[in-house]
């Protein structure tokens, strides 16, 4: 994909924090005001849907209806944790445009609902959550580095198709790495892993 945006750095990292932070309100916030404070260089923020996207999959359940509409509630739970982010950290600035965010010199937090229109990328089924979507943005931006912020650690020794099948990443995430030439590193409580090198380190 090309890089979409200009007047930011290349070093871009896209972070994708995990809704499932908010079990843990004291190392959300932290996270939070680590990247207010540009401890990961210039980010580009995706929220997790959290317990807003876990409301979609319980009604869905009970109600059956289609998988395109339950995506399309998912990302207006991702839209409604970035306001609950910029809450919390007042430096964050929710946008639906991260790259003219970055070219005004804020901290964007990623409202995805425009995709709720549909694009020929992005399949509308569970398949696709935010950590698909935060590699969708990381390729779309032309970013170094895609950081995942999890509340768990990742196996050691472990791939992408691995993470998918543990349900640490979606099982779409494999497929829209392939699409992506920076480094994925995973951020668990212990800390980061990288889980797979930029394009360049994989061809060094």
């Amino acid at each position: 994909m090309p890089r979409q945006g200009t007047g930011f750095p290349a070093a871009l990292t896209i972070v994708k924090v995990g809704g499932s932070l908010v079990a843990d309100r004291d190392r959300l916030r932290r996270v939070l005001a680590s990247l207010a404070d540009g401890e990961d260089g210039p980010v580009a923020i995706v929220p997790g849907g959290g317990a807003l996207a876990d409301a979609v999959r319980t009604t869905q359940g009970a109600l059956g209806f289609p998988d395109p509409l339950a995506h399309r509630l998912a990302l207006d739970a991702m839209a409604g944790m970035a306001r609950i982010f910029a809450a919390l950290e007042p430096r964050l600035v929710v946008t639906q445009d991260p790259a003219g965010g970055l070219a005004a010199g804020t901290v964007p937090v990623w409202d995805p609902s425009p995709l709720a229109a549909g694009h020929p990328e992005i399949p509308e089924s569970w398949d696709v959550t935010s950590d698909s979507l935060a590699l969708w943005l990381a390729a779309r931006l032309g970013a170094a580095r895609c950081l995942l912020v999890k509340s768990a650690d990742p196996a050691p020794g472990a791939a992408l198709p691995d993470l998918a099948r543990t349900g640490l990443v979606d099982a779409a995430f494999p497929a829209f790495a392939t699409l992506f030439a920076g480094a994925i590193v995973l951020r668990g409580p212990g800390g980061d892993r990288t889980c797979r090198g930029s394009l360049s380190e994989r061809a060094a």
